[in-house]
């Protein structure tokens, strides 16, 4: 017992040596540094603020020896889009490897939040702010890791650009611009996105998996829209167009998508019930052996975490109806949100949604211009090198890819026909995740513990 004691006490000091050694680097310091500052500049749609950040960025890279000519700041209306260049010396031949995130966020309002949401603050678990996961984390390590390769006077083999656009939250204006729109970009071999994937870790912090973004979901949004003669409302009448449209949406409500797999989301669904366990780990199994499982699928209906991976999924986000209290409604008008599985359409979505509405009056109008892209197939090499990086920290870990029920940067560079894969440098709890809602969060822990993940995939990747 006494010897027990003896190690565990050894354990424990070396553990927080070793964990203040970290935090007390020169790399770890920078990359706060960069984390904290980004963090405070408030890169919401309306304010103008995203070209603040990128010079910023800029003279942060400038200060470590990247040239004007390597860093390329885009206007793009009241927002800009940020490449920078880290030369390689070409003596692999191969293309350059592309390092995606964005720059912008979107609102939070400080009355809502417990702390404010445009300035880092922490507790003894987590850091808080809006971006510190989505996508000020990835920004910030990426930028780190090129000033820390810099530093060393590392020389990739290849060409290496960090692609950082300025409005993936809103329009993504920037993104489109920056996927198809610039010749150097345009002949990389593929794309590394920090926004999306990342670890996994169940509620006593055990690694569940780590997630390798390999699709995504086309997202897309509709305008239902009812329109009526209107009256006095002292004199209602049977057709009222809030309560037609609103029987709609129900019906919308009501209706489920045909269930949809492929053998990436089986393979995600098989390794991740074995490793969480329980009723909904068994219901994950079920999946994964058999799709047509209607008592599985209808269990992980239920869940939002999952009910994306199962099948396409159509969701009232916003209302807009009538102009008067005194009158009847001369219109209502819904937006309904759709994030489509790969391979399905836009206009397939489209004439489901006017059949379950069961209303011909109807008017269904497709908003933007929808994205639909392919699967990236797995790299042998990409996934050797994230393998290695993530097992220096969780070397049990299962690494799998999926498909994201949200939507990246990553969709577009793919449609351009770069493959792209996202592999957040983060493990978390994915029922803490806050990203785009209240108290966004990232744990202090997962900050540190990633910092040597984007230098150990570039030296694989791009090493002499």
């Amino acid at each position: 017992m006494k010897y027990a004691l003896v190690l565990s006490f050894l354990l424990f000091t070396t553990t927080s040596a070793l964990a203040n050694t970290l935090e007390n680097s020169e790399h770890a310091k920078k990359s706060l540094d960069i984390y904290k500052t980004i963090v405070g500049i408030p890169t919401v749609a309306g304010r103008g603020n995203v070209p603040k950040m990128a010079s910023y960025l800029a003279s942060e890279f400038k200060q470590v020896g990247f040239s004007d000519d390597d860093i390329q700041i885009i206007p793009s209306g009241e927002t800009v889009g940020l490449i920078v260049r880290y030369q390689g010396d070409s003596s692999s031949n191969k293309k350059p490897i592309l390092l995606l995130g964005h720059m912008d966020v979107v609102e939070a309002l400080a009355k809502d939040w417990q702390r404010p949401p445009f300035e880092l603050t922490q507790d003894d678990k987590n850091f808080y702010g809006r971006g510190s996961i989505d996508n000020k984390y990835g920004i910030a390590m990426l930028s780190s890791t090129f000033i820390r390769l810099k530093k060393e006077g590392f020389v990739p083999n290849r060409d290496l650009y960090l692609v950082f656009s300025g409005d993936e939250e809103t329009g993504m204006v920037t993104t489109r611009m920056l996927a198809n729109e610039r010749p150097e970009l345009a002949s990389a071999e593929f794309a590394l996105n920090s926004d999306a994937g990342g670890g996994s870790l169940d509620a006593n912090g055990n690694a569940i998996a780590y997630l390798v973004q390999a699709a995504e979901k086309t997202y897309v949004s509709f305008e239902l829209t009812l329109r009526n003669k209107g009256g006095h409302s002292s004199r209602p009448r049977p057709d009222n167009a809030i309560y037609e449209l609103s029987e709609a949406l129900l019906n919308i409500k009501d209706y489920h998508f045909p269930v949809m797999w492929s053998e990436m989301t089986r393979e995600y669904f098989r390794i991740s019930g074995l490793q969480l366990g329980g009723e909904l780990g068994d219901a994950m199994l079920a999946f994964a052996k058999d799709p047509t499982d209607k008592h599985a699928s209808d269990r992980l209906q239920i869940e939002s975490s999952y009910v994306g991976t199962t099948r396409t999924t159509c969701v009232t986000t916003m209302l807009n109806a009538g102009h008067a209290e005194n009158a009847l409604p001369q219109s209502a008008t819904a937006t309904v949100n759709c994030r489509i599985f790969p391979g399905v359409s836009v206009d397939n979505v489209k004439q489901t949604l006017q059949e379950v509405v069961d209303n011909p009056e109807i008017e269904i109008v497709t908003l933007d211009d929808p994205v639909e892209s392919p699967i990236s197939e797995l790299r042998e090499d990409v996934m050797s090198a994230i393998g290695k990086a993530v097992h220096a920290r969780y070397p049990n870990v299962d690494i799998i890819a999926y498909m994201e029920s949200g939507g990246t940067d990553g969709k577009h560079f793919r449609k351009a026909g770069i493959p792209t894969w996202a592999m957040s440098s983060g493990f978390m709890n994915q029922n803490e995740m806050f990203a785009h809602g209240l108290n966004e969060r990232l744990p202090i822990k997962a900050f540190y513990d990633g910092l040597d993940h984007w230098s150990i995939i570039l030296k694989e990747l791009a090493g002499n």
